[in-house]
């Protein structure tokens, strides 16, 4: 039925409910939907490349072969025969040389290869307090790069019953863990740090467990590179005997616990 204004022949006007409706659009729905259709960005795709667990596992790589072969380069074990830089030395000297020192850690270089050089470049007193910091130093950067870099995509990997036994006394008894892996002489620096960062282990435990438990061996390194000069005497002899026993100890220890550790 035609309304009153029809009627009459004038023009129709929309009544204001109508009017309303006709504006009202659904604007969530239709940007949900061209959201939906609109293909990913190639920039937010390549992000999530990048930053993929095995793209930043690739980087921790390249980084560790950079620092090896920048090792070989730069040939630190210099350090035994030709000495420190004269140009340095103090304090200044002993703060490069435990930066050095972790900076080398973190490149595999050998870590009684370093504490005797600190023995031999410094003293005693002054060298077990570079070494102690270089290490705790490279500890925590080997411990920062491969939680960031290596730890996702590592993880999904530790399925066999020996590298489950290790992640789980690591991640639940962290403090206790670490102690015992500094002071034992046969487990490689280097795998111990990246051991700990791809288990759950906390930071404080962690660094805290290798400033105490690196203090022995240490010292007896150290003492034995500033004590080289006189190989007969009995500080010598003594730090070389603190060097051997712990040694054969531990090994002992590992030979007798190898058992105990299959069937866990």
């Amino acid at each position: 039925m035609l309304d009153a204004t029809t009627r009459s022949g004038g023009t129709a006007a929309a009544t204001p409910r109508a009017a309303a409706t006709e504006l009202l659009v659904p604007v969530p729905l239709v940007t949900a939907a061209v959201t939906a259709a609109a293909p990913a960005r190639p920039p937010a795709r390549l992000g999530r490349v990048l930053l993929s667990p095995w793209s930043r596992f690739a980087l921790l790589v390249a980084l560790l072969a950079l620092a090896g072969s920048s090792v070989l380069l730069f040939e630190p074990q210099r350090l035994l025969a030709h000495g420190w830089p004269p140009q340095v030395g103090g304090v200044t000297a002993a703060v490069v040389f435990a930066v050095a020192y972790g900076l080398c850690t973190v490149a595999f270089v050998p870590r009684p290869l370093l504490n005797l050089a600190a023995g031999a470049v410094f003293g005693s007193a002054v060298g077990l307090s570079a070494a102690l910091a270089g290490t705790v130093l490279g500890a925590g950067l080997a411990f920062g790069l491969g939680r960031v870099l290596g730890q996702d995509a590592l993880r999904p990997l530790l399925r066999g019953r020996l590298l489950k036994a290790a992640d789980g006394q690591l991640s639940r008894h962290g403090m206790r863990s670490m102690l015992g892996a500094r002071l034992f002489p046969g487990l490689p620096f280097w795998g111990v740090n990246y051991a700990a960062a791809v288990s759950r282990m906390r930071w404080t435990p962690y660094l805290v467990a290798t400033a105490l438990g690196s203090i022995p061996n240490t010292a007896a390194y150290v003492v034995a590179g500033a004590r080289a000069s006189t190989p007969t005497s009995p500080v010598f002899v003594i730090a070389l005997a603190s060097i051997a026993l712990p040694t054969v100890a531990g090994a002992v220890v590992a030979w007798r616990k190898r058992h105990h550790l299959r069937r866990r």
